[in-house]
């Protein structure tokens, strides 16, 4: 989380270091997630502002894979960027403070890693009518300047409940949550349900770290151990987390345990410390690299769009991983989920029942 261009202290305007260098109809994505296809050269240059949420690059998860999208729109687009991110326990002055200096240094686009800057975006983006900005995981920040990049975090995470259950031999799993907020619950929703679907009775433990606004509970690894601990401890075999960089104590934990875990965002498999990977069953893909580069994209070819952009299993947004073959053997399994899900026999839940 803590590479590249950014600035700590965020209520600093030097620490930034910004020297020169609508409407809310759902969209389709520009292209399929999962299409591969070459992209046309950008129209016009980017200066790309990029505030992360609290961790930053480095988190091996959510952070990460949205530096992955503005990477490769760097590599291939000739941006540059200007990189900062958030701290644990600021103030919400703080975040808008962050927003406004990017829009004021030039940076345009300007994209908002994280439903916490909703409130802040809501703010700062009326201010700069000419700047174009994106936020992730959220839709309650809306303008003719906005666009909202979201995703069905349910879907991808039924497909790991069903792993989940399926390979579980003590029929107990777990799932940590960062934060207890209703983006986080749809995580929970869809595992529980792809459990039950898999495994009919299956017991499902589950606990957050922290409540709002605490949201502390998506950078504190400890908290995470102490969690997944705890439902190893009480019988469960396989542990999935939604908690950014705190997952990186569930891995610790399942690995202490003799366990199996399950990654978030990105394919934990490949990104996590080597010394707890082989305990990574298999992770929730969230193309958070695919939404950032898309809208980068767009807006490089001056074809900005504001309102939801929402990238679901249809469209390859969400999925599962398969990094390591331990889901090799249920994969097929999988996959029959997966189709009954996109053509609408499994209508998977968002809230927690």
């Amino acid at each position: 989380m803590r590479r590249g261009i950014r600035a700590a202290a965020v209520l600093a305007a030097a620490a930034l270091a910004l020297a020169g260098c609508g409407s809310d109809d759902e969209e389709s994505p520009a292209a399929s997630p999962s299409n591969g296809a070459s992209k046309p050269p950008a129209a016009v240059e980017l200066k790309i502002g990029m505030a992360y949420d609290v961790g930053g690059r480095g988190d091996q998860s959510f952070n990460d894979a949205a530096a992955a999208g503005l990477d490769k729109a760097k590599a291939e687009l000739g941006a540059e960027s200007q990189e900062v991110e958030a701290v644990t326990g600021e103030a919400e002055s703080a975040r808008e403070e962050r927003l406004t200096q990017l829009a004021e240094g030039g940076y345009n686009p300007v994209i908002a890693v994280g439903f916490v800057y909703a409130t802040s975006l809501a703010k700062v983006a009326p201010q700069f009518p000419d700047t174009h900005f994106a936020i992730i995981d959220s839709t309650d920040a809306t303008g003719d300047n906005i666009a909202n990049l979201v995703f069905a975090e349910e879907e991808g995470s039924f497909l790991v409940g069903a792993a989940a259950a399926l390979k579980s031999k003590s029929g107990n799993v777990g799932f940590v949550g960062g934060v207890n907020t209703p983006l986080i619950n749809k995580f929970e929703a869809g595992f529980k349900a792809g459990a039950e679907a898999a495994k009919p009775g299956i017991k499902v433990q589950s606990q957050y770290l922290t409540q709002p606004p605490d949201f502390s509970g998506f950078g504190d690894p400890a908290k995470g151990k102490t969690a997944a601990q705890g439902m190893f401890d009480a019988g469960a075999d396989i542990v999935y987390q939604a908690a950014g960089g705190s997952g990186g104590g569930v891995f610790e934990a399942a690995k202490a345990a003799g366990g199996k875990a399950i990654g978030v965002d990105s394919d934990q498999a490949l990104t996590a410390d080597a010394s707890v990977r082989d305990v990574i069953l298999t992770s929730m893909l969230k193309k958070v690299d695919v939404a950032v580069y898309d809208f980068l994209q767009t807006v490089a070819q001056d074809q900005f769009k504001a309102g939801t952009v929402s990238f679901d299993l249809e469209q390859g947004g969400v999925d599962y991983s398969t990094t390591g073959g331990q889901v090799d053997d249920i994969k097929a399994q999988l996959d029959d989920y997966k189709q009954q899900i996109i053509d609408g026999s499994i209508t998977v839940p968002t809230t927690v029942s």
